[in-house]
């Protein structure tokens, strides 16, 4: 089975930044040789010369629709060269369905659209064992026993109330940032363990700090380290 990590968190948190390669800011994000993106809006990646190394077709793919991401996952399984798989923008999966299914009645079209989005993260736990698949997405606030906190984003209750998609997960990361008014600078991480407010997890050890860079390359680096010794 492949290995399914979560990078949670709101929008220009870090999350798309995290896969490339940035050095002034630190990241060494994911080696283009070795990663498929599927980006589900196909908005442009947040840094410098991502069309030089992601390109549609070899390495990068753009689709909305859940069906196709299936198909395209069958077949990137058996690209012996890809290690990893980012799937950008998941929760997008589910709001553009939502947003074409808006005029029909009847709740079928939520049960429709739940069994499509568990299937999609489902079916990416099924690949090669050397594979992970790394799914960005957004994050909403919930109350749970009057406290708040962050959890992924979904449509409607189904797969708050029969799934929980936080369960498919063993690695889960939620992105922070932190503002420094006088410098006027922000601090972009991810966290690693459930805190007060973020419904993080990761298996004890794996990682040094409850906060690290907000770098896919050092989580990747990291979770081999933990699963080979």
């Amino acid at each position: 089975m492949s290995e399914l990590v979560g990078i949670v968190g709101a929008s220009g948190t870090g999350k798309s930044t995290s896969m490339g390669h940035i050095p002034e800011l630190g990241i060494a994000g994911l080696n283009p040789e070795e990663t498929f993106v599927i980006n589900v809006m196909g908005k442009p990646l947040p840094f410098k010369g991502w069309k030089a190394k992601y390109e549609d077709g070899k390495n990068y793919f753009s689709t909305t629709d859940a069906k196709t991401i299936l198909a395209a996952l069958a077949k990137i399984k058996d690209m012996p060269n890809i290690k990893n798989i980012v799937l950008d923008d998941y929760q997008y999966v589910m709001a553009n369905e939502f947003v074409q299914k808006a005029t029909t009645k009847g709740f079928d079209k939520f049960a429709i659209m739940a069994k499509n989005a568990y299937d999609v993260l489902n079916t990416s736990r099924m690949l090669r064992d050397d594979q992970k698949v790394i799914v960005l997405t957004h994050s909403e606030d919930v109350m749970i026993d009057g406290k708040s906190f962050k959890k992924i984003k979904t449509i409607g209750k189904m797969l708050d109330e029969k799934v929980t998609l936080e369960g498919l997960f063993t690695v889960l990361l939620f992105t922070d940032v932190e503002y420094d008014d006088k410098a006027q600078t922000a601090t972009y991480s991810f966290v690693t363990n459930r805190t007060d407010e973020y419904q993080a997890k990761s298996p004890v050890g794996m990682f040094d700090n409850i906060k690290i860079p907000n770098d896919l390359g050092l989580v990747v680096s990291k979770i081999d380290e933990y699963n080979h010794g």
